[in-house]
């Protein structure tokens, strides 16, 4: 199936989607760095850079980014089916409790969001046919085709706010300042690029990754004594 939203993307609505004021808690996850932090794992910009960089490039963005294309794209070819199978693929494949919870939380938030200020012109399909955990990329794909946003700049949009929030969370945590931040998200905006482009055509098998370690990160932040972050 290649049927792509037929409009232009709308930047304003997408710079309005992942702004800070958008309210699905983004601020409340730290998707692992938490604990990776604490173990020593991330201790500079370097660190955090690479960690980030690696999720973005080869896990759970990249995983993230192909579930939100494949969404986008049955939603607006109207294909239930489809639409269900990826809702259901992106739920089961978060690898713990906290990033299942992370996903679900946004997911259901941003929802909530959309039809109580962003009504589509048309029912949402998504919720029609898939009833179980709200993934988070696959909810905003499928707004972003009910809305008719193009798919890149949706792709890409989302990426850059998923580096944005990993590295405010590490800011947070004292790991770097402010400026460092702004030097990682400035170095890692070819990444988030090069990411949405392959994810714009990759297939579901292509689902995977090899960031080991931020998964164990996310599994140990459960029983981490002392938390800032919900994941």
């Amino acid at each position: 199936m290649t049927t792509e939203p037929v409009s232009s993307g709308n930047y304003l609505v997408l710079q309005a989607w992942f702004s800070p004021a958008f309210p699905i808690g983004s601020f409340s996850f730290s998707h692992g760095l938490e604990w990776a932090v604490e173990a020593g794992d991330i201790t500079d910009r370097e660190s955090a850079e690479a960690w980030i960089g690696d999720l973005l490039c080869h896990g759970s963005g990249m995983n993230d980014a192909i579930l939100l294309a494949h969404a986008c794209r049955a939603e607006a070819a109207r294909d239930g089916d489809c639409l269900r199978d990826v809702a259901e693929l992106a739920a089961a494949f978060q690898p713990g409790r906290e990033r299942l919870l992370e996903s679900q939380v946004q997911g259901r938030a941003f929802l909530d969001a959309i039809m109580a200020a962003w009504p589509p012109p048309q029912p949402l399909l998504l919720t029609q046919v898939w009833d179980g955990p709200l993934a988070y990329a696959v909810t905003v794909g499928a707004s972003a085709a009910a809305h008719h946003l193009a798919l890149p700049p949706t792709l890409e949009a989302y990426l850059s706010a998923f580096v944005a929030n990993l590295v405010s969370a590490t800011i947070r945590l004292s790991a770097l300042g402010q400026s460092d931040g702004q030097r990682i998200i400035a170095a890692l905006l070819p990444l988030v690029r090069d990411t949405a482009s392959r994810a714009k055509i990759a297939s579901l098998d292509e689902l995977g990754g090899s960031c080991l370690r931020a998964d164990l990160a996310s599994l140990r932040h459960e029983t981490q004594y002392t938390r800032l972050f919900r994941s």
